[in-house]
């Protein structure tokens, strides 16, 4: 029986008093929703957005003509070739992605500075609402570090337990992990939580033993095991954090609104060791809020949905955010990558309200400490966004919906825009300083065609388009200049801006790389390559030299080529692809300097108010993090020497997937084959692959033979 074990005790060998306390089981329908049946979705009652909509996209559209305008000015001189042409048509795609995000942030600076409220009433600064309902606090993990995803449990359940409603939540941490040493450190670590929590909490682990549409299908599986026995899910990442006081409004804010599905906080960074992670922090926390403030203020009840520290109503989940599985092979195939936008969009669909609570503030996530790191996650969300290209044309979608499905495709769709852009810059370049003009054209004309631009005229629009880019920051920092505790948390006006400049700076140079490493992440899907599920890097963000050097050769080889082609062509064009080539020129040494450490150990650029005044669930998860614990080296050993252990591994085993007649695990049949082989128990361990190890460990039979072995002969 696949169980959630709930045990007790000391995690000492044979001393732990153990018992199973099963939450009982609520079982729900979660079927997959026909995407191609119409479902027009019924309109929540929140305030209309026609005119804030009208307003963005009336912006977005006015910005773009006048780009497009004085860039089709630039070209014209002399009549525009079709080398131009493709230009100017990359060159209006681009400036609208620019222009749409300029609008959205400049929607945000007006709500922060007038201070408007949301639709949903949810006030920080008011004391904390009663609340009626049970909510079930969810934690998905997957080959996570076992010690840090538990102490960063301990602390919001703690939070939670300050506000006095702890009795309204249960908490589950639903393990996918496929490597056998951090399994057997999950449940290690479970029985130690469970040990200081006491018998009375109700925290629950659970195992999967196939992880089938990872993280989607881990909240699946439980949604329809237990769903019906709650009214709210609140989804934790395996580096979330949250204090109990925004958990408990949120729950209110549910209770109080029962025509919305979901509530997204606006997650801020914390923890950040590496340069890269701190100015990525530094960034997101004064620059996000006013984004984020924008996009709910024209979201309305359409908002999006970003797959953690959020809460969601589970009779909407359950209704009707069943994902499909896309037909056709990986990577665009198979299960769905990015889910939260299409679960999102489903619930919208049947009528449900999607809304961001941008203001409400304790809501915490760490970022990935490197370049490096960071552009491996994103390859997994590259392809995850890429597959929603088969899901724009799904029926009943409202049409916000779709914008944030292509919002989510276009945020990588540029990168090999730019690419091109550039490249076809440099070869209208080449078209005006090599290809003679034609003096006979065909049809009438006095003079020949000349291919040329105005270049003071260029120089303009691109002072404009960086204008449209930096703008947004110095909103942001005007927003802050008005809020005076957020201001000396930050560490001054005058730090403030030096670190936007910083920012700006390290930012511009680390943009043409991130440029190369998107545009060949497209390219390799477009190609058929899946990306799989990498477990994603927490540590302080060490990356030997050697790795650094192979990984960024290629980001490097390209600005040495790129300079060359410019050069070659004139010195004005090498000056004007200046800010490009000097950030792949220098991708080496920007990946070893923004992965660095050594220089921030008491920082003071990049400061933010998490690091001058930690909130208390922050300091507390860092405390529990931080303390000292022994390495689980070999799962095996550990549960033969530990009977209590062995015992609740035992007891949290899920039953035996039914097999057709004549199929076999083959990791599972050699495992058996090499035990049966072994004369000692370390020869057997010595001798199974960790494929091997996992299936052991999930078959009590092939354990117990195991254990049985004698240490030495």
């Amino acid at each position: 029986m696949d169980t959630l074990a709930k045990a007790g005790g000391a995690s000492g060998p044979g001393d732990i008093p153990l018992h199973e306390f099963l939450p009982k089981e609520a079982p729900i329908d979660m079927a997959v929703q026909p995407l191609r049946r119409f479902e027009p979705p019924p309109a929540p009652d929140f305030a209309p957005m026609w005119t804030r909509r009208g307003f963005i996209l009336t912006g977005t559209a006015i910005l773009t003509a006048a780009g497009c305008y004085e860039m089709y000015r630039v070209l014209q001189v002399g009549g525009v070739t079709v080398l131009e042409s493709i230009i100017l048509l990359l060159f209006v795609l681009l400036f609208a992605w620019i222009a749409f995000s300029f609008m959205s942030a400049l929607a945000g600076f007006f709500v922060l500075l007038t201070r408007k409220k949301n639709e949903l009433g949810i006030d920080p600064d008011i004391p904390l609402p009663a609340i009626q309902s049970r909510t079930a606090m969810l934690l998905p993990t997957y080959n996570e570090d076992p010690y840090r995803v538990l102490a960063r449990l301990r602390a919001i359940y703690e939070s939670v337990e300050e506000t006095g409603y702890s009795s309204q939540f249960d908490w589950f941490v639903l393990s996918d992990t496929t490597d056998p040493a951090i399994w057997i450190a999950e449940e290690k670590c479970f029985l130690g939580l469970r040990q200081d929590l006491g018998h009375a909490a109700a925290i629950f682990y659970r195992h999967r033993p196939e992880n089938t549409a990872r993280k989607s299908g881990n909240i699946e599986d439980w949604v329809k095991r237990f769903g019906a026995g709650y009214e709210s899910m609140l989804i934790l990442d395996a580096d979330s954090l949250m204090t109990g006081d925004t958990i408990v409004r949120l729950v209110a804010a549910m209770e109080a609104h029962p025509k919305v599905a979901l509530i997204q906080t606006l997650p801020v960074i914390v923890n950040a060791r590496s340069l890269f992670a701190r100015w990525q922090q530094f960034a997101g926390r004064l620059y996000g809020p006013m984004l984020a403030a924008g996009i709910a203020w024209w979201h309305g009840s359409e908002g999006n949905y970003w797959g953690h520290n959020a809460i969601i109503r589970v009779r909407a989940f359950a209704q009707y955010a069943g994902l499909p599985e896309l037909g056709g092979r990986k990577p665009f195939g198979g299960h769905v990558l990015s889910h939260d936008f299409i679960e999102a969009a489903l619930m919208r669909r049947g009528g449900w309200a999607i809304h961001m609570a941008p203001t409400l503030r304790g809501s915490y996530e760490e970022s990935p400490p490197t370049l490096s790191d960071f552009a491996a996650r994103d390859r997994r969300w590259c392809q995850g966004n890429l597959q929603h290209l088969a899901l724009l044309p799904t029926r009943g979608f409202h049409w916000v919906s779709r914008l944030h499905l292509l919002t989510g495709i276009g945020s990588y769709l540029t990168a090999p825009l730019w690419l091109i852009f550039l490249v076809f810059g440099i070869l209208v370049s080449l078209q005006a300083q090599f290809v003679r003009p034609e003096y006979f054209p065909k049809g009438y004309s006095l003079f020949p065609t000349w291919p040329a631009q105005d270049p003071i005229l260029a120089a303009w629009v691109f002072v404009g388009t960086m204008g449209m880019l930096i703008a947004p920051k110095l909103l942001a920092f005007i927003v802050l200049l008005g809020n005076s505790d957020a201001r000396r948390k930050f560490g001054g006006s005058l730090l403030v801006f030096t670190g936007i400049i910083a920012e700006t700076v390290l930012s511009g140079l680390t943009a043409p790389i991130m440029m190369i490493f998107q545009s060949s992440a497209v390219a390799e899907i477009l190609f058929g390559r899946d990306a799989g599920w990498q477990v994603q890097r927490r540590d302080d963000g060490a990356v030997s030299h050697r790795d650094i050097v192979s990984t960024y050769s290629v980001p490097t080889l390209i600005g040495v080529v790129m300079a060359i082609s410019a050069y070659a062509v004139s010195l004005p064009l090498l000056l004007w692809m200046t800010p490009v080539i000097i950030g792949l020129l220098l991708a080496v040494p920007m990946a070893v300097l923004s992965s660095s450490t050594g220089s921030n150990r008491t920082p003071r650029l990049f400061k933010t108010p998490e690091q001058t005044a930690p909130p208390r669930v922050l300091q507390r998860a860092n405390e529990l993090a931080s303390a000292p614990h022994s390495s689980l080296a070999c799962p095996l050993h550990e549960l033969r020497h530990d009977a209590g252990l062995r015992e609740a591994h035992l007891n949290n085993l899920s039953a035996p997937k039914p097999r057709k007649r004549g199929e076999v695990d083959a990791n599972l049949a050699i495992a058996r084959a090499k035990i049966e082989d072994a004369e000692t128990f370390e020869d057997a361990t010595g001798f199974l692959s960790a494929r091997e190890k996992f299936a052991a460990l999930n078959s009590p039979a092939v354990l117990a033979m195991l254990v049985a072995l004698p240490e030495t002969v």
